[in-house]
């Protein structure tokens, strides 16, 4: 993703991702003709029912404007059916291994997501993707029980040794030779563009040019009040890529702030730890403004080789390397639970009979 990109686009909350996740394993909707009590599936005998699917199809395609076709929704139907099927492997197995999530931390999961809202913001959030409360503390049980048995099964027994970072570093010397400066940069940003609504922790959402600006000015304030960058990134970035983690970028390279021309270069004057004056948001290859952006300098790599030695590095691959076994590990462990699993897929069977008629 370019710099540039990041220039143009508006932001997503921590509570909107966990909906999302509620909602994950439910893109499409019911026949007319089907019973809610259906078995789609099984799962050593525990029904998957077709009303479950149903309430997640719903909160999935609530705004969508067109209903998937009949190819896509079959599709769609497969991918929520399969997910559900993995989920009640790992709640049976963590049922085995007596890891269930207990009523003490759903509630404080719940009072975490709840924590950034007024009670009408909330229950305003949840009503809009047809959710209750208890749909919601179901879904955290859910994916706070599957962690625990991740985090036993798989993720305590990862480990990365001194030689394996070594060797990572060795074999890929070259991905820690900076060609150019690199800039790590986070930004609020605000938009000029009319909507309906926005994904920030506030849902605050600026709808015209003279919102965008006042709003932008009223955070600069803020800032050098000393209030907190990521914070304020949080509660009101209108930028969906960056909002949810603090107005975090990334690394960017020089290069890629010198075609930005006089803001590029601002940017490039900043010491670390320092923030932009307000700068102009501008849509690629136009020269309109459609919001304005407040820049951070996190830090600054400069060019050259960095050694095996540089904590950093070391971090850097780590990292790397316990994500690669993780996912290995669990792709395979999921597969082993699903041969150890009678499982019987009802829908992929009908649609496979429909198929051939």
């Amino acid at each position: 993703m370019r710099f540039r990109s990041l220039f143009t686009r508006s932001s997503a909350s921590a509570l909107t991702v966990l909906l999302a996740l509620c909602v994950l394993a439910g893109v499409w909707g019911c026949r007319k003709s089907g019973d809610a009590d259906e078995a789609l599936a099984t799962v050593n005998g525990k029904k998957i029912l077709r009303s479950e699917v149903d309430k997640y199809y719903k909160n999935q395609t609530a705004n969508s404007p067109a209903q998937p076709e009949a190819e896509q929704s079959d599709s769609l139907k497969l991918q929520i059916v399969r997910q559900l099927i993995d989920d009640e492997i790992m709640m049976q197995r963590a049922a085995k291994l007596n890891l269930n999530a207990t009523d003490e931390e759903i509630d404080t999961k719940l009072n975490e997501l709840k924590a950034p809202y007024t009670k009408e913001e909330f229950d305003k959030r949840l009503k809009d993707k047809n959710l209750t409360v208890e749909d919601l503390k179901n879904e955290l049980r859910r994916n706070e029980t599957v962690q625990k048995v991740l985090n036993k099964e798989i993720n305590s027994k990862i480990n990365i040794s001194d030689k394996d970072i070594s060797d990572y570093y060795n074999a890929h010397k070259a991905e820690f030779n900076l060609i150019e400066p690199q800039y790590h940069l986070a930004h609020i940003m605000v938009t000029n563009q009319p909507s309906p609504s926005v994904r920030n922790l506030k849902n605050s959402k600026a709808q015209s040019e003279p919102e965008a600006r006042k709003k932008i000015e009223q955070l600069h304030t803020n800032l050098e009040s000393n209030e907190d960058f990521a914070t304020l990134a949080m509660n009101y970035s209108e930028d969906p890529d960056t909002a949810s983690n603090g107005g975090d970028m990334g690394f960017w390279p020089e290069s890629a702030l010198k075609q930005l021309g006089a803001p590029g270069q601002s940017i490039m004057n900043l010491r670390p730890g320092q923030m932009s004056i307000v700068l102009p948001v501008t849509a690629p290859g136009s020269k309109s403004v459609s919001g304005y952006q407040i820049v951070k300098l996190i830090g600054k790599e400069e060019a050259g080789q960095r050694e095996i030695n540089d904590p950093r590095v070391q971090q850097n691959i780590r990292e790397q390397l316990r994500q690669r076994r993780e996912q290995l590990l669990k792709a395979a462990y999921y597969e082993a639970l699903h041969n150890d699993a009678r499982i019987e897929n009802y829908l992929a069977e009908n649609i496979l009979k429909n198929t051939s008629k």
